[in-house]
């Protein structure tokens, strides 16, 4: 229940509909509760007096054989009828009177439900429980509730739940009725249960309906901002709904608008900058051959031949970057297999480990080049390279483990700098320019992942680690048969 209630937006939605619910009907209760209990006395006590007033006119127009068939034909499961030639002078007296003519059955009734004998049997305990000992004597009842002119005194119940009047007929006989039913100050009964539960069902269901309609933008913002996370050229979001949502997708769709412009200008300018440092370098080659002193001259032309490749590989980087490679779903462990192959058939000690048939979402020209310096680099440095691919809770992890002397930890973060080399084993000598590492971590960063660096006791260990997440499934059996693609430039060259 606590794992619904934190990740779904409906579970809270439904949850705080609910409960203002259950805090307004309770309110209501607290505040309607009294008047209500008075308004259902004062109805009882009007239907009461009517009742005793048309019994008082059916007693007068009747032959006095009859009035006892009449009244026994009149009874309810709540009020009785009698008949007495004295009339009742001590109030508490004639209360016990009314009990026990309440608990007396009524004659030719059946109880089909059972609540009348339920009623019947614990009439009288509930009249002597429920008498607070006050004084309650007759009284005469106001013109509004009795307005015929044979005389009549009233009494009163001590829980209010009952009525007793004493009607003095035209022969000096004394009607008395009574009148008892305990209607309590329940709220909670089955029709108000019932009530209760539809409107939860309602509201839950308008809750539903409400939340989705908030978390399906929501959802697919989430999915836009993971996938522009990851580098993919995505449409625009619908711009559409209410003015909340409808400015979210503006923004989200401007903030995207923006980024792309932005490294679009970037990498226009660094392939500028790296195209503009032709021509001066092209210059200073051909005033280095006019140079007499040979040992100057080789040293001239060493270091123009550094700023060369350091700018051809600036312009390879920044082209890369500008490069709009979409992303499509493949066999992530072919890829990293035939990367493998490629270099071993090039004489490089690189080993590929087999693992789980994989399928990714990426960009397969970045993903490939970024495997291929990290597989070039443990195998130039450390030896022998080997690469696999493991799974974890929520990534893809592309690993190369070397042999090789490894790298400081203070220094861990430092080679990923562009144009940064180690002195101790990565110089100018054996190779590069310094941007293996940069490229490899800029495209892990353009897949939502990263790069990390470490030890393998010994040598190294560089991890790829990709995020996994709706990306790994199984792969079909006719894909699988072709894991080994070799790259159109190594088959060139093998011809």
């Amino acid at each position: 229940m606590i794992y619904w209630w934190r990740r779904s937006l409906a579970a809270q939605f439904i949850g705080f509909t609910l409960l203002a619910l259950v805090v307004a009907q309770g309110l209501t209760f607290l505040i309607s509760w009294d008047e209500r209990t008075k308004a259902l006395h004062a109805a009882m006590k009007s239907e009461f007096f009517s009742r005793c007033a048309s019994m008082t006119r059916l007693m007068e127009s009747m032959p006095e054989p009859l009035r006892n068939q009449a009244l026994l034909a009149s009874e309810t499961s709540y009020s009785r009828f009698w008949l007495t030639t004295k009339e009742p002078i001590d109030a508490s007296e004639w209360r016990a009177q009314a009990a026990r003519e309440l608990s007396r059955p009524i004659e030719n009734y059946i109880d089909l439900a059972g609540k009348y004998g339920m009623h019947r049997s614990s009439v009288g305990q509930r009249l002597a429980l429920n008498d607070d000992g006050t004084p309650n004597n007759w009284v005469t009842p106001p013109s509004v509730l009795w307005s015929l002119p044979q005389p009549a005194k009233y009494v009163g119940f001590g829980d209010r739940d009952g009525y007793g009047l004493a009607i003095k007929l035209d022969n000096g006989v004394w009607l008395n009725t009574a009148f008892y039913k305990d209607i309590g100050d329940g709220w909670w009964d089955l029709k108000s249960l019932t009530s209760l539960v539809t409107t939860a069902l309602v509201l839950s269901l308008i809750g539903v309906f409400i939340a989705s309609r908030i978390a399906r933008p929501l959802r697919r913002l989430a999915s836009s901002a993971e996938a522009l996370g990851r580098g993919e050229n995505l449409p625009p979001l619908p711009e559409a709904g209410p003015d909340d949502i409808r400015r979210t997708a503006e923004a989200f769709n401007k903030m995207q608008e923006r980024l792309h412009r932005f490294v679009d200008d970037r990498t226009r300018m660094l392939a500028a900058i790296g195209h503009d440092l032709r021509t001066p370098l092209t210059s200073l080659r051909l005033r280095a051959e006019f140079v007499k002193d040979a040992e100057t001259q080789q040293k001239m032309l060493s270091t123009i031949d550094e700023l060369q490749k350091m700018t051809e590989a600036a312009i390879s980087f920044a082209r890369g970057e500008s490069t709009a490679e979409e992303t499509r779903a493949i066999e992530l462990d072919a890829l990293v297999g035939s990367i493998c192959d490629d270099l071993a058939d090039l004489g490089m000690p690189v080993e590929y480990i087999e693992g789980p048939k994989t399928t990714y979402r990426c960009r397969p020209d970045g993903l490939r080049r970024a495997v291929r310096n990290l597989a070039e680099n443990a195998a130039r440095y450390g030896g022998h390279a080997k690469v696999q691919i493991r799974h974890s809770a929520g990534t893809i992890d592309i690993v190369v483990e070397d042999n090789g002397p490894g790298i400081p930890d203070d220094m861990k973060e430092k080679v990923f700098a562009p144009f940064f080399r180690l002195e101790a084993s990565r110089n100018r000598a054996t190779g590069g320019v310094g941007l293996g590492l940069s490229i490899a971590r800029a495209v892990a960063r353009q897949h939502g992942g990263d790069i990390f660096l470490q030890p393998n006791n010994p040598g190294l260990k560089a991890i790829i680690s990709l995020p996994q997440e709706g990306h790994v499934q199984p792969f079909s059996k006719a894909v699988r048969g072709k894991r080994r693609i070799r790259s159109p430039k190594l088959a060139e060259q093998q011809g």
